[in-house]
This record gives structure tokens, sequence and C-alpha cells, in this order.
């Protein structure tokens, strides 16, 4: 285990309207306020069409692809996640949640292109500090993990 100490920042509270994608909101939200390092939550609707990831493949030859998904209708969302920095300074959002419509839900990642449907809450919550770094470190996959220096 590794590990970095932060202390709070500034707290922020966004509303996200309709036809906004999740992660690109909050990452330019992010770049343009200087939030480098902070937890994310959110709640609010997702529209048909939206993207998540929800597992990865069977490795193939030592890569694992993950499993993208689509929501076939308007959906209730809530997640939980993370903003650090990649490599090159951009902040970079890590999101799980669940979507869920009807009394179905489906759980994965939100890094793909969620939608707004109607509106959705964000809570930012800044952490100060030398934190941790996304950066591509595992070959497998194609994502930037969280490495810790």
């Amino acid at each position: 285990m590794r590990s970095a100490e932060l202390r709070d920042g500034r707290v922020f509270v966004l509303r996200l309207e309709e036809g906004e994608v999740l992660h690109e909101a909050i990452e330019s939200f992010c770049r343009e306020h200087g939030v480098m390092n902070a937890t994310v939550t959110a709640v609010g609707g997702v529209d048909a069409g939206s993207r998540y990831v929800s597992g990865p493949t069977m490795p193939i030859e030592g890569r694992i692809d993950p499993i993208v998904c689509t929501v076939d209708a308007p959906s209730e969302l809530t997640g939980t996640g993370t903003v650090f920095p990649d490599e090159d300074g951009n902040p970079v959002m890590h999101m799980h949640g669940s979507i869920g419509r009807e009394g179905r839900s489906s759980t994965g990642c939100f890094r793909v292109g969620m939608v707004v449907w109607l509106v959705m809450e964000v809570v930012i919550r800044e952490m100060v500090g030398t934190g941790p770094v996304r950066e591509v470190s595992d070959p497998r996959i194609d994502a930037k993990l969280l490495e810790i220096r």
C-alpha cells in the first residue's frame, strides 16, 4: 500500500444541464478553477445513449478490454469518484456508481460518456497538497491508473 496525505480545500456545488457529458463537465470545471485533487459525488438523471463501463473482458493475450454498456432510456444516476491530475497536469475524473430505471440497476464506471438528462447535482470537495497522479501504468488496460509516488 502507498498513501498520500492531503487536506481539505474548497467545496463546489454544480448543477449540470441537460446534454452535458458528466466527466467532461467536471474535468473542465476543475481545470478552470485549478482543482487538481478532489472527491466528487453526483446525483441526477442520465439520458438514453449514455455509455458506461461495467466490467472487464476476460484477458486475451494479457490484454483486458472494458465491457461498454449503453443506457436504453432516461435513468437515475448516483456516483462517487475522485479527480487527480494526469502526467501532463490535466484533472482526470474516475467515478463509479449505479444507474437505474423501473426498479432495476446496473453498476459501472462513468468514464466513457454519461450524458445528463434534465439535471444533475454534483459536489466537488477539493483536497490540497501533493497528491497522486494518473498515468498509464499497467500495459494490460487502456486507462490511466492512480499512482502514488
